[in-house]
C-alpha cells in the first residue's frame, strides 16, 4: 500500500505541477469568459453612421422606412423579438434595449435626392453610382413605381455590404414600411391585422420526478456544457496515461521500477494518480463555470434565463463526479493498454482512434438522451460501457432516473473497469519490457493467457 501511495502522489503531482497543466486549466474558463464578454463588446462598438440615398417615386415608402428606423420602432422591434425567450423584462432589461436601438437607430444618415421627372433612369444610377465611389454616400435603395408587383425589385447597393448586422436592420425596417403601405392601399387596418396575428402565449415547463413544475429552456446548454467538460477531460487524461505508459517504456525507466514495485501497483497507482489530478482540473472548471454564470447574471439582471437554467443539487455534483471517475477508469485502462503495444508515441497516437470515437458517439448520444430522458435508449446508453460516463450525467440533469438504474448503470461499469484492468495489467507486465517493435495481436494475446 506504500508503494501504490507513492506511486500516486508521484504521478498526481506530475500532472498537476506541471505548466501545461496550471495554462490548460486556466485557459479554458479564460477562453469560456472571452467568447460570453468580447462578443458583446465588439458588437456594441458604434462605428460610423450608413450614409444611405433613398430613391422613392411613390413618396409614401421613404416616409414608413424613416420611422420604422426610429429609436422608438426599434426598441418595439427588438422587445418583440426577445419576448420570445423572456417573459418579464426587468428595468435594466428595458434599459439595455433602449440603448441598443438608440445605437441601431443612430446607425443611418439619410441623404436628400431629388428625383428629376418622377422616373428612374440608366442616368439615375449612374450619378447614384458615382455619389458611392466618390464617397459622398455609403448605400443607395431605388424603390420601385408598383410595390405590389410580384417581379418588383427593390434595389440596394451598398459599399459596406459585410455589416450585415446594420444591412438586416435596415432590411427588415423595409419590409414593414412596404407591408404597412400595402395593407394602407388595401384598407385593412395595420393593428387590426396585427392582433389576430400575434402569437399565442405558449407557457411551456417540464415535470420532473416528483411531478413539480421546472422551468426547462436552459437544459440543452447546461447537458452540453457536462457532457463536453467530461468527453475533453476523459480524452485528455486518457492520452496522458497513454503517454506516460510509452515515455517509461522508450526511456526504459520501467526495468527500474519493476524492481521497486510489482507491475499491477505502478499501474494502478498511474491510473489512480492521474484520475485525482483529472478530477482536480475538472473541479476547478466546473466551479469556474459556475462564477462565471453568476458573474454575468448578476451584471446583466438576466434572471429570466438564468431561471431557465436547471438546478444542480449537491447529490447531482457527486454522481457527476463518480460517473467522471468510471470513465477516466474505462479509458485509461484501453489507453495504457495500448501504451504498452506500441513502441513510440505517433504508434500510440494511431491506436487511440477508436477509443476516442468511443467517447465522441457517447457525447452524440447525449443528445438523444436530453430530448428523451424516459426513452429506451436513453436507458440503454445510459448504463453501457463506454457511453454511460458522459450520457448517465446529462439524463441525470434532464431528468434524475429510478436510483436503481443509476446503480445498475454503475455495477456494471464497474464490471467493465474491473475486466479492462485485468486485461491491462497483463499486457502492461510484459508489454512494458518489450522493445523495438510493435506488439502484434497473436502476442499480446498470449501476454493475456499466461498466468
Amino acid at each position: 500500500m506504500q508503494k501504490f501511495l507513492a506511486v500516486v502522489k508521484h504521478e498526481y503531482k506530475k500532472v498537476v505541477l506541471k505548466w501545461s497543466f496550471l495554462i490548460g486549466t486556466l485557459l479554458l474558463p479564460f477562453l469560456a469568459a472571452c467568447f460570453a464578454v468580447v462578443p458583446a463588446i465588439i458588437f456594441s462598438l458604434k462605428g460610423e453612421p450608413t450614409r444611405i440615398v433613398v430613391v422613392d417615386p411613390t413618396g409614401k415608402i421613404e416616409p414608413r422606412l424613416k420611422a420604422n428606423l426610429s429609436p422608438e420602432k426599434m426598441q418595439a422591434r427588438a422587445r418583440r423579438a426577445a419576448e420570445e425567450s423572456i417573459k418579464d423584462f426587468s428595468p435594466s432589461q428595458e434599459e439595455q434595449l433602449r440603448r441598443s436601438s438608440e445605437q441601431f437607430a443612430d446607425a443611418f444618415e439619410f441623404i436628400d435626392y431629388t428625383l428629376r421627372g418622377g422616373v428612374v433612369t440608366n442616368d439615375v444610377r449612374a450619378d447614384l453610382n458615382s455619389m458611392l465611389v466618390g464617397g459622398a454616400a455609403d448605400a443607395y435603395l431605388i424603390i420601385p413605381e408598383d410595390i405590389n408587383s410580384k417581379i418588383a425589385s427593390f434595389e440596394f447597393r451598398s459599399r459596406k455590404a459585410g455589416d450585415f448586422v446594420v444591412n438586416d436592420s435596415f432590411k427588415e425596417a423595409l419590409n414593414d414600411a412596404v407591408r404597412s403601405q400595402r395593407l394602407a392601399d388595401a384598407n385593412i387596418s395595420e393593428d387590426r391585422l396585427s392582433e389576430l396575428s400575434r402569437d399565442v402565449n405558449f407557457d411551456t415547463k417540464g415535470i420532473d420526478e416528483r411531478g413539480e413544475e421546472r422551468d426547462s429552456g436552459g437544459t440543452f446548454i447546461a447537458s452540453f456544457i457536462i457532457g463536453l467538460m467530461i468527453y475533453i477531460t476523459l480524452a485528455i487524461y486518457g492520452q496522458a496515461i497513454m503517454g506516460a505508459v510509452v515515455e517509461e517504456k522508450e526511456t526504459r525507466i520501467a526495468e527500474i521500477l519493476f524492481s521497486s514495485a510489482r507491475p499491477f501497483t505502478l499501474m494502478m497507482g498511474k491510473l489512480v494518480g492521474v484520475g485525482l489530478a483529472g478530477l482536480t482540473q475538472l473541479g476547478i472548471w466546473v466551479a469556474s463555470a459556475a462564477v462565471l454564470v453568476s458573474i454575468i447574471a448578476f451584471q446583466t439582471d438576466l434572471s429570466a434565463v438564468v431561471g431557465s437554467l436547471p438546478t444542480i443539487s449537491p447529490l447531482m455534483i457527486f454522481y457527476f463526479l463518480i460517473f467522471f471517475l468510471l470513465g477516466f477508469f474505462i479509458y485509461a485502462s484501453i489507453f495504457a493498454l495500448i501504451g504498452s503495444m506500441v513502441t513510440t508515441v505517433q504508434e500510440g497516437g494511431q491506436f487511440a482512434f477508436p477509443p476516442i470515437m468511443l467517447m465522441l458517439i457517447g457525447f452524440y448520444f447525449s443528445f438523444a438522451v436530453v430530448r428523451d430522458p424516459n426513452s429506451s435508449l436513453s436507458f440503454w446508453v445510459s448504463i453501457a460501457p463506454f457511453f454511460a460516463p458522459i450520457t448517465m450525467p446529462v439524463r441525470i440533469l434532464s431528468e434524475t432516473p429510478p436510483f436503481w438504474q443509476i446503480g445498475l448503470s454503475f455495477f456494471i461499469n464497474a464490471v467493465t473497469i474491473a475486466g479492462l484492468i485485468w486485461l491491462a495489467s497483463r499486457v502492461y507486465r510484459i508489454g512494458m519490457l518489450m522493445y523495438g517493435k510493435r506488439a502484434t495481436v497473436p502476442e499480446v494475446w498470449k501476454w493475456i493467457r499466461q498466468s
